[in-house]
């Protein structure tokens, strides 16, 4: 039996991963307590994407484990053992803000709940390939330091810099605003490539930049364009916090992410750290991203401006895409912004 196991199994790209890798003959083992809801209310509820899985993906278990438990943790990846042949962790507490207001749950959950996944992954199936969901926040606010040109809509680098066809991984994290969530997750990331360079296990850290899609559970903390959109769609006011409403973001379809997740798979490295986003190909500020979704539902957005930016946010971040591209020549991203903010409304006008 070859076994998936996927943790956040409820959320935008454990969903995804469920469906596709059940697709590819898997057996998929989904783990997710819909803690999305306690972090971000009833409305950011993962409950109803899990019920869907169950109803609709042939052998699929769920499990209601919280990562934090390390005993229940070890005690699942024993019961199954060696037919577990990918981990895809994507569990996490992932908001800047509410990671401020309780830092103690954002590091159990992001840092230590990752320690326990790699450490039963080490124990009773050290074969596995090991993919965890990271993100671009361990670069702190260090991309804040580029020379960004102000452009009509939206902040840029000039053509001529190392970093204009994206941020490679190369940039430092070091003495930088991370946010708390931002160390939280840097702990996580450096112990996957640890586990993978010490234990010689297939590890990989993809530091994602924006990931969307219209399977997300949006909330105002979290998922820029899904919660962009639901806001349009529904007249709810919509902040912009800081940059002029010009910062930039590169945004990757959760379809896209979890075709870098299967070539990956497909031939495996040991602790390998990608930047993983819409890159060159996907990305749009927040004044371009409020236009195209004012052109797509034909309504005008409730907008507020706030002076005061998010602690250890970026200006600009569109991540460079040719280190994965140079070891998985195949992938490549088939989803723009438009595309992506179409299905999102679509997706908000079906749900009602």
């Amino acid at each position: 039996m070859n076994i998936a196991l996927i943790t956040g199994s409820g959320g935008l790209i454990g969903a995804e991963a469920v469906r596709f890798f059940s697709q590819q003959g898997f057996t998929v083992v989904g783990v997710d307590n819909n803690m999305r809801q306690e972090f971000f209310g009833p409305e950011a509820s993962t409950a109803w994407s899990v019920e869907k899985l169950k109803e609709t993906i042939p052998g699929y278990e769920h499990r209601s484990i919280d990562i934090r438990d390390a005993s229940g943790v070890d005690a699942l990846l024993k019961e199954f053992g060696a037919d577990i042949k990918l981990i895809i962790h994507t569990a996490a507490q992932p908001s800047h803000d509410w990671a401020a207001r309780d830092p103690h749950t954002d590091f159990s959950v992001n840092a230590v709940g990752t320690l326990n996944m790699l450490q039963a992954t080490r124990e009773h199936c050290p074969g596995a390939v090991f993919i965890f969901t990271s993100t671009n926040k361990v670069y702190g606010d260090r991309p804040n330091s580029l020379p960004l040109v102000e452009l009509e809509t939206r902040w840029e680098l000039e053509e001529s810099h190392a970093y204009y066809s994206g941020i490679a991984e190369d940039m430092s994290i070091d003495q930088c605003t991370h946010s708390v969530f931002g160390a939280s997750k840097v702990a996580a990331d450096v112990m996957v490539q640890e586990y993978g360079r010490y234990f010689d296990m297939k590890t990989a850290s993809f530091r994602g930049g924006c990931l969307t899609g219209p399977g997300h559970s949006p909330a105002e903390l979290h998922g820029f364009l899904a919660y962009l959109m639901q806001c349009c769609v529904n007249g709810t006011e919509y902040q912009i916090f800081g940059y002029k409403g010009k910062q930039v973001r590169d945004n990757i379809h959760s379809y896209d992410l979890i075709q870098a997740f299967w070539h990956f798979y497909q031939n495996p490295r040991v602790a390998q750290v990608y930047n993983i986003g819409g890159g060159r190909d996907s990305n749009v500020s927040m004044q371009e991203a409020i236009a195209l979704s004012e052109q797509i539902s034909g309504k005008k957005m409730n907008t507020v401006y706030r002076d005061e930016n998010r602690v250890g946010d970026h200006i600009w971040w569109i991540g460079s895409l040719e280190k994965f591209k140079s070891h998985y020549p195949d992938w490549g991203i088939t989803y723009g912004i438009e595309p992506i903010l179409q299905e999102v409304y679509d997706a908000n006008v079906a749900a009602g």
